[in-house]
C-alpha cells in the first residue's frame, strides 16, 4: 500500500503555495516533484532511495494497486532540497541561516465600526465630492483591503480638510480601524499641541492610533498616506508605501518616500534592532515576511515595523494644481509623472473639472498593465482650498 505524508514542520517540506507576503523559494533550489519509489529495496548503506523527477515533467504515477478500503490514494511524496541529496552525503551547512518563517495570524471576525466612506464588500468604490474624488477597485487576490477617509469643513472651516488612503495587508481590519479613527486623533492632538506644531500632532496621532489598534488584538496592518489642509498649509504624511504626488504646473513632485526594507536607512534601523532583512525574487522583506518597513498594526513584527510617519509641510500656492493620494496598487504600475499627465487634462483649464474620471482612468491603466493588487486613487483639487 502506498502512503502520502504531509510534514508541515519538517525542514524538508516545501509548500506549493505561500501567502503573497512571504518570500517564495527559488524553484532552482528545490525539486518540485521528488518521490520515494515504493518498489525499490532499501539497503543499510542507503536507508532511503529517492527518484527525483524533472521539475518540468508531471509526477510519475505509482503502479502499486490501491486498496478499495484504503483512504490513502497517492504515493509517498517528500519534497527535498536538491543540495542535500548528493550521492547519499550531506552538503556542509551554510554559515548564515535565515530565521524561521513567521506566520501572520488570521483574526476572527469582529464587530467593528466601519468607516462609512468605504462600503464593506464592494468590488469598487466611487465618490465624487466638491474638492476631491475617490475611486477604489478590488484586485484579483481576494476581498478589497484598501480603505480611505475624507473629512472636510473641519471646525466649520471649508478651507480645512483631512484626507487619507490606507492599504491593508493580512486583513482589512487595520485599514478599517485607521480610516475611522486617525482623522479624529489628529484633530485631538492638534488641539493639545497648538497650530504651531501640527506635524508633531500628526506623528502622535499615528502612534496613538497604532497603540489603540494593537490593543484590539486583531491581525494584519495597514500602510497610510494622509494629507491635512490647514489655513493654506498642506501637511502630507506616510507610513509604508502609499504615496502622495503633487502636480506643480504639470510637473510631478513626490511628497512622500516609500518605506521599504530596501531603503538603506530603514534597513540599518531594522538590523540595529536585531531584525533580519533580505531580498527574495527582487523584493526586500523583513523576517522573510513583510515588504514594508513602516505601518500601523503588524503586531507580530512591531519590534521592527514602526508606525511613526514622515511628514512634509508646504504652502499651497497657485501653481499647486492637485494632489494624488494612492495605494501601491497604482504606483507599482504607473510612474509619478504618468499619473500627473493623465489627471491634468481632467482637472486643469476646465470650467467643470472631472477628477473622478481621472481617478478611474488611473486605476484602469494600472489594472491594464497587470496589477493584481487593490487600487485606490484619490485626487484632491488644491485650488479649492487656497487660503
Amino acid at each position: 500500500m502506498s502512503l502520502s505524508l504531509i510534514i508541515p514542520n519538517s525542514p524538508i517540506f516545501s509548500p506549493k503555495k505561500v501567502p503573497s507576503i512571504f518570500c517564495k523559494s527559488d524553484g532552482s533550489s528545490f525539486s518540485s516533484s521528488p518521490r520515494i519509489n515504493g518498489s525499490q529495496q532499501q539497503t543499510p548503506s542507503s536507508p532511503l532511495s529517492l527518484s527525483l523527477s524533472s521539475p518540468k515533467s508531471p509526477l510519475p504515477i505509482s503502479s502499486t494497486p490501491q486498496s478499495p478500503s484504503s483512504p490513502l490514494k497517492s504515493p509517498l511524496s517528500i519534497c527535498v532540497p536538491k543540495k542535500q541529496l548528493l550521492f547519499g552525503t550531506d552538503v556542509a551547512p551554510v554559515k548564515r541561516k535565515r530565521p524561521g518563517r513567521i506566520e501572520i495570524p488570521t483574526s476572527m471576525a469582529v464587530q467593528l465600526g466601519f468607516a462609512a466612506e468605504t462600503p464593506r464588500g464592494e468590488e469598487e468604490v466611487q465618490v465624487e465630492e466638491e474638492g476631491y474624488s475617490v475611486y477604489c477597485k478590488r484586485g484579483r487576490r481576494g476581498k478589497m483591503e484598501d480603505r480611505y477617509s475624507a473629512a472636510v469643513d473641519l471646525n466649520g472651516d471649508p478651507k480645512q480638510a483631512f484626507f487619507g488612503v490606507y492599504d491593508g495587508h493580512g486583513d482589512s481590519k487595520a485599514a478599517e480601524f485607521v480610516a475611522k479613527n486617525l482623522d479624529k486623533k489628529v484633530m485631538e492632538e492638534v488641539s493639545k499641541t497648538g497650530e504651531d506644531a501640527i506635524d508633531d500632532a500628526i506623528r502622535d496621532a499615528y502612534l496613538i492610533t497604532d497603540m489603540d489598534f494593537l490593543k484590539e488584538d486583531m491581525g494584519g496592518g495597514t500602510c497610510c498616506v494622509t494629507a491635512m489642509i490647514h489655513k493654506g498649509d498642506l501637511f502630507v504624511s506616510n507610513a509604508g508605501d502609499c504615496r502622495a504626488v503633487l502636480s506643480r504646473n504639470g510637473v510631478a513632485e513626490a511628497l512622500t518616500n516609500d518605506h521599504h526594507p530596501s531603503r538603506e536607512d530603514e534597513r540599518d534601523r531594522i538590523e540595529a534592532l536585531g531584525g533580519y532583512v533580505d531580498c527574495c525574487h527582487g523584493v526586500w522583506r523583513i523576517q522573510g515576511s513583510l515588504a514594508v518597513s513602516r505601518a500601523i498594526g503588524d503586531k507580530h513584527l512591531k519590534q521592527w515595523v514602526i508606525a511613526e510617519p514622515e511628514t512634509k509641510k508646504l504652502k499651497i500656492k497657485p501653481e499647486c494644481e492637485f494632489l494624488i493620494l494612492a495605494s501601491d496598487g497604482l504606483w507599482n504600475k504607473v510612474t509619478n509623472q504618468e499619473a500627473v499627465d493623465l489627471v491634468r487634462p481632467f482637472c486643469v483649464g476646465l470650467d467643470k473639472p472631472k477628477p473622478f474620471s481621472a481617478c478611474k482612468k488611473l486605476a484602469e491603466l494600472s489594472s491594464w498593465r497587470g496589477s493584481f493588487d487593490d487600487i485606490s486613487v484619490m485626487v484632491v483639487q488644491l485650488q479649492h482650498f487656497l487660503f
